[in-house]
This record gives structure tokens, sequence and C-alpha cells, in this order.
């Protein structure tokens, strides 16, 4: 009877998730080749081709999509069990501030890594502009924080720089009207900026919806309705970075920076703010 190899599984799911070998091996702290060689056991002890090698990108072939399902609940099953018949993980609780543009896709893969290495630590997840997640850090309300600014406080550490883009609807037309139309929310750090810039220009502007609501303002955008600008890799499916060809200004790079606060939680604090780095570096 042949057996599969969780570590195994893990490595193939990580490589078909990350999109790359490269990836996976840093999520998974291994080396490029260990994973490679996990790959090509598995291949072995299957006797099957998992991965499409054809193009440089990583695909699966239709054995690696069928697999990959059950490798999945695999891994998880196996984190449950180990979760719940050791006793040896950190207890307790970590706060950590996202803000509402940078959650998505990132930070629910990190939240699902990190309770798979520390079950008992519960992370709660709040959501809010920079200005206010700052604040709140200051006043110890959160643990670690994440923001989009331009420039970072002394404590802080920047994980990637992003452009911002302008966005709107799909095949949408909003961008080329005068005054154009604008949504942003009333605390959204990135207002001033690109009011700035379409001042510069003497581009026209008004605000099409005065709101503190994510939903309100991609609802309005995907309705053709007005423009926003979003960090690259951050826009949702439903809207698309406008090909203007310098009918509008270009906006300014935004730095994603990390603050995080020990408060006694060393070790899972920084296993968290690891899997950010990962993360956010990898985006």
């Amino acid at each position: 009877m042949r057996n599969l190899d969780v570590t195994t599984l893990r490595s193939f799911v990580a490589v078909a998730e990350l999109g790359g070998v490269t990836r996976a091996a840093g999520f998974l702290n291994l080396t490029q080749s260990a994973v490679s060689m996990q790959l090509k056991r598995l291949e072995e002890l299957l006797n099957l081709s998992l991965i499409d090698r054809s193009s440089r990108a990583v695909s699966l072939t239709a054995s690696g999509e069928q697999l990959l399902s059950y490798a999945r609940r695999m891994v998880s099953l196996n984190d449950e069990v180990m979760s719940r018949l050791t006793d040896q993980s950190l207890q307790g609780e970590i706060i950590l501030g996202v803000p509402h543009d940078i959650v998505y896709p990132a930070v629910p893969k990190v939240l699902q890594m990190f309770n798979a290495s520390f079950p008992r630590m519960k992370v709660q997840l709040l959501t809010s502009y920079t200005r206010e997640l700052k604040d709140q850090y200051r006043r110890g309300e959160v643990d670690v924080i994440l923001t989009t600014e331009i420039g970072i406080d002394p404590e802080g550490e920047t994980l990637a720089s992003k452009p911002l883009q302008w966005v709107g609807a799909l095949n949408g037309s909003a961008w080329k009207q005068r005054p154009l139309r604008l949504a942003f929310g009333r605390h959204c750090i990135f207002r001033s900026g690109a009011i700035k810039s379409l001042e510069a220009r003497a581009i026209a502007w008004d605000m099409a919806v005065e709101t503190e609501s994510d939903r309100t303002i991609e609802a309005t955008v995907s309705a053709d309705l007005a423009v926003a600008a979003m960090l690259e890799g951050t826009k949702p499916d439903h809207l698309e970075v406008i090909d203007h060809g310098g009918a509008l200004p270009e906006l300014t790079q935004q730095k994603i920076n990390l603050y995080a606060a020990d408060k006694g939680k060393g070790e899972a604090v920084e296993a968290l703010c690891d899997q950010l780095r990962q993360a956010f570096t990898m985006m």
C-alpha cells in the first residue's frame, strides 16, 4: 500500500495556490530545490504528471487539478488534528488592523496560515483608514497594523511600494467626462493626492459620492458613474485599470507599511509579521 506524505502535499498546494515554486519555497521556508524534489517524488509516487511545464507560467494538468482538491482537504485535516491534540501553542489574541483596500488578496491567506501554526492564538481583524489605524496603534488598542501612506514613521517597516492607478467600470467611459466624477471615502488617504494631481493639470472634477463605505464606492464606480484610485494589485475583478493614454494625471507611489508592538506576544506577533512580509512582498 502506497501512502501520500502530508509535507509533500503541502508543497504541492503551495505551488498551486501561489503560482510557482519560488513563491511556495519562500512561503514554506524551504529551498526551491527542496520543493521541486517534493513535487517530483509526488509525481513518481502517483505515476502522473501534475504540473504543466510546457510554459513559463505554472499551471496544473487535469490530474493536478483533481489532486489539488484532495490535497487541500488532507493538509487541512492534518492541521486540525495537530491543533486539537497538542497543547504547546501560544494562547491569546492579536488585534490586526488593515486598511480596507489592501485586505484582499493577501490578508485572508495570511490569517489561514497563521491559524494553522498558532491555532490557539486568535487574530481579530479590524479594517479602517490608515489615519484611524495609526491613532489606534498609538493608543495601544491594536497590536499590528498595516498602512498605506507616502512616507513612514521611524518605528515602521515598508513591505512594498505600489503605484496608485485610476480604476473604472469595465469598458467604462466615466473617465472621459468633464468635470471628472470621483468616488473616494471621506477619510481616504488617497483622496487629497488624487485631487491635487487633477488640479495641477487643470482638470475639472466633482465628488460623485460622500461616504465611508467601500461598497458604495465600488458600486458607484462599477456603474460607470465615477472613477477611483486604487493600489496596483488590489483592484476587484468587476473594475478595470483605466487605459487613459495620458488623459488623466499619473498618481503617486504609496508604501505599504507595517507597525508592530510586542506586548508580551513576541513569538506569535513576529510569526504574523513574517507572514505579512512574505505575502505583501509577493503581491
